[in-house]
């Protein structure tokens, strides 16, 4: 076996565990930078692809679009299908008509789930089913089965219906959404465009007719700045490319470049090498390499692995030449 080929198998071994952290951690930050800079580049366009695929679903309209990304965002790691079929269930048009009733919005959002029936009925749950069923009328709106949702292991805080009443006084209080998420440069800036407080009743309520202490119900800072990276930044991306501002796709840049690195098993497998992840630009280069390459063990195809195996090669060419 050549060394070539000895080192893509090494790689390939290692893939699993992500091996060339260790090589990542030996570089300077700049030749770290220009790998994370091609690697998030890669992330942005991968994502905008999938917006654009939306867009084109959306019939051409953008504020329908943030809309569908807005839901599959809040919907996070175990409900974004669920949440993004419950936002082409409830059209964002039909949101707009309501907007001066916040509970007309809840009632169609909360209805939408079908997770209604799963829980006791208080007066305030009553109302929300009323209202559903006449605005399921009027707009044609189909509830989803319950048991698209996944409820275990949640998070009160993260439960569905909670995270769909952060949504209506997100949806009811912000006027141009467009305009807005395109005009955020900041972390501060998007936690205080989502940090709305929810409608009354959920102040003392995480999920429906189960009473709890009374407590703000605003979206934390780690979920704005999940919203900030997977959202805002996102969005910010793909429309400057559709309207071909370069300025606003710096602007995507510079805000993922000013938030913290996302926390979760990939990033602190990562950083058990070293801190390889300060920003949630650092962060998303890591885990596009982790998704798109050592996922499938694509080594050979890799920014990563191509240097590692280019300077493998350089070596035992010199060893050669020593020995000659």
């Amino acid at each position: 076996m050549d060394a070539t080929k000895r080192v893509i198998n090494k790689l390939k071994a290692g893939a699993s565990y992500f091996a060339c952290g260790a090589y990542l951690a030996s570089l300077d930050q700049l030749h770290r930078t220009e790998i994370y800079n091609a690697l998030g580049f890669e992330r942005l366009e991968r994502k905008n692809k999938d917006i654009t695929r939306l867009y084109e679903e959306c019939n051409s309209n953008w504020p329908q679009t943030f809309y569908m990304v807005l839901l599959r965002t809040m919907g996070g790691i175990d409900n974004k299908e669920a949440f993004t079929e419950l936002a082409r269930r409830v059209p964002y048009a039909a949101i707009l008509r309501e907007k001066m009733v916040p509970q007309n919005i809840e009632a169609m959002l909360i209805g939408a789930t079908g997770l209604l029936e799963l829980y006791q009925h208080d007066e305030y749950i009553l109302n929300l089913k009323r209202n559903f069923e006449y605005l399921a009328a009027k707009y044609s709106i189909e509830a989803m089965e319950a048991s698209a949702w996944k409820l275990t292991h949640i998070y009160p805080n993260n439960h569905p219906i909670l995270r769909l009443s952060q949504i209506t006084t997100f949806l009811v209080h912000t006027q141009n959404v467009m305009d807005r998420i395109l005009e955020c440069r900041t972390g501060d800036d998007v936690n205080r465009l989502f940090g709305v407080e929810t409608l009354p009743y959920w102040l003392t309520h995480y999920t429906p007719a189960s009473t709890s202490r009374t407590v703000a119900k605003r979206i934390g800072r780690t979920k704005s700045d999940l919203l900030a990276i997977n959202l805002i930044a996102q969005m910010q991306f793909a429309y400057g490319s559709y309207i071909a501002s370069e300025s606003l796709r710096e602007r995507a840049l510079s805000l993922l470049e000013n938030i913290p690195a996302e926390k979760n098993s990939i990033i602190a497998q990562w950083n058990s090498y070293g801190p390889l992840a300060r920003s949630a630009f650092d962060s998303q280069a890591l885990l596009q390499l982790s998704f798109e390459y050592c996922k499938h063990h694509r080594c050979e195809e890799c920014i990563v692995g191509r240097r590692i195996l280019r300077q493998a090669t350089k070596k035992t060419q010199s060893e050669e030449t020593t020995t000659l």
